[in-house]
């Protein structure tokens, strides 16, 4: 379907006839896009979810099909879809259970508040995959039951589901109280001893890279004691014993636990693997003795994931910001600073951390206002486009730094239209700011004509309602797509033009 008729389905000015029009010549593609409209009448909706299995699940999850509108026999994924949020009906629910189509069966599997006749259905499907989708989020006593299950894949479901009680949790990571299971998905497959090669070359195989079973099933047993360590309803007691476990991935689960205690994470503090020890310096479980003990580690990612840690204390953060590349993020501890500790953070000598805290966007107006005349530049790029800055003080900026901060200063959603259009020419160009400027509500026609002339920027600057409408109309017809389905899309399009293109790109 042509971009053009797409970027029409998406004008939120497009003409109640012309929506008609659309409908009716709308492939899979064009139904999906004009689904999207806020302004569909019943009808319109109807017709638009009788295309297809696709559409209709997407309006109902949008809530704007109801049970009403669904015979689960014409349309089972859009019952699915209501079931799944809620406001489906019970009814379906046995018809739905023994459908043909597995894939039915386990989506079904997944929705809540299921009849105990229907429950009981699926956990005797005769597909493992039904079987183990009920175990991942059914509540109740079948959890439990679903645990002793002697397919292991559907225990790796029922030790991911935080419904299964802690001491069914224990079992399934310890193994111990619970008969071995008799089959996985490996051995289902596959003649044992068998280990799945990582680039399989079967196109289709759906086995899991260095999927493993010898009999022992083991790489679905270590999938399971993976998924109960990182089950916050396991009991840590069951846990800890993993601490000195030869898998990387059981070790870094543990130590990303809420409730970790003290000496098991000084223990993993000391991991061998700077995968380990990262996954632990970002868990808000760990003390301040070692927050400032792995705040030393150099160890990969360890020291930024640190910085991440909502607990760390801003003398060890200032630390980080010097050592580390955190990147323009509005980190945790950061956001939840206290009025005193915001003001602290702000006369830092460190520029890096006047940085960090130039990223909130709720700052006091004298802090943001001086802040913005910073003497370092990334300090005045990170503060640019906090709300509320005057025209005075975005132009000193730009005065000040010139290029370093010209993007953050288009970006500011105050920025005036008349500054816009000045840095649409500053010397030298950034390109990046053709791209601010472009998805700015406040820029003027002479600055998006300006980044027209932008690759990047010309599709944004197409669609915004501020061009005139005459160079709208001429992008319609650009050589790429991009620019021609945004300028379609253009509120700003006039309501003849919209026409007249209805039928100009007809397929």
């Amino acid at each position: 379907m042509n971009p053009v008729l797409h970027g029409l389905a998406a004008n939120p000015s497009l003409p109640p006839e012309l929506i008609d029009r659309l409908i009716t010549m709308a492939d899979l593609d064009l139904s999906s896009e004009l689904a999207t409209r806020t302004d569909l009448t019943p009808t319109q909706l109807t017709t638009l979810a009788a295309r297809g299995d696709e559409i209709a699940v997407q309006l109902a999850y949008e809530g704007r099909l109801t049970a009403d509108d669904i015979d689960p026999a014409v349309h089972p994924y859009a019952a699915l879809a209501l079931l799944d949020e809620g406001a489906g009906r019970q009814e379906w629910t046995p018809f739905l259970a023994t459908h043909p189509t597995t894939r039915i069966r386990e989506k079904l599997a997944a929705c809540p508040d299921l009849p105990p006749d229907v429950v009981r259905t699926l956990a005797a499907d005769p597909d493992i995959k039904v079987v183990a989708e009920l175990a991942l989020w059914t509540t109740g006593e079948t959890p439990a039951r679903l645990a002793r299950h002697p397919h292991a894949e559907v225990r790796r479901a029922a030790a991911a589901n935080d419904s299964t009680p802690p001491a069914v949790l224990e079992m399934l990571i310890t193994g111990e109280g619970l008969a071995p299971a008799r089959q996985c998905l490996v051995c289902d497959r596959e003649e044992t001893p068998y280990v799945h090669e990582w680039s399989c070359p079967r196109p289709e195989c759906d086995l899991p890279a260095g999927a493993a079973c010898d009999g022992s099933h083991q790489s679905t047993v270590h999938e399971i004691q993976r998924m109960a360590l990182l089950n916050p309803t396991t009991p840590i007691d069951a846990a800890v014993r993993f601490a000195d476990h030869p898998s990387m991935l059981l070790r870094s689960a543990l130590a990303s636990r809420p409730d970790l205690p003290p000496g098991l994470g000084a223990q993993l503090a000391k991991d061998p693997i700077p995968g380990v020890r990262a996954d632990l310096a970002e868990n808000p479980a760990i003390d301040d003795s070692l927050i400032r003990t792995l705040a030393a580690d150099h160890g990969h990612d360890v020291q930024r994931r640190l910085a991440h840690n909502p607990n760390v204390p801003l003398d060890v953060l200032a630390d980080l910001a010097r050592a580390t590349r955190i990147g323009s993020t509005l980190l945790p501890r950061i956001a939840a600073a206290s009025p005193d500790e915001t003001v602290q953070l702000a006369v830092s000598p460190d520029p890096a951390v006047r940085m960090l805290l130039a990223q909130r966007r709720d700052l006091p107006a004298a802090i943001r206002d001086a802040l913005a005349v910073d003497p370092d530049a990334k300090v005045a790029k990170s503060v640019a486009p906090h709300p509320g800055l005057s025209d005075t003080l975005l132009r000193t900026m730009v005065a000040r730094h010139g290029v370093q901060v010209v993007a953050g200063v288009a970006a500011n959603p105050e920025a005036p239209p008349a500054l816009l259009a000045d840095l649409t020419r500053h010397q030298p160009p950034v390109r990046k700011v053709f791209r601010e400027v472009a998805r700015h509500p406040h820029a003027p026609a002479p600055a998006l004509l300006a980044c027209l002339t932008d690759e990047h920027a010309r599709p944004l600057a197409a669609a915004h309602p501020n061009l005139p409408p005459p160079v709208i109309a001429e992008l319609l017809t650009d050589n790429d797509d991009r620019v021609a389905e945004a300028a379609a899309s253009n509120r700003s399009l006039a309501p003849t033009v919209m026409s007249v293109a209805s039928l100009r790109f007809v397929p």
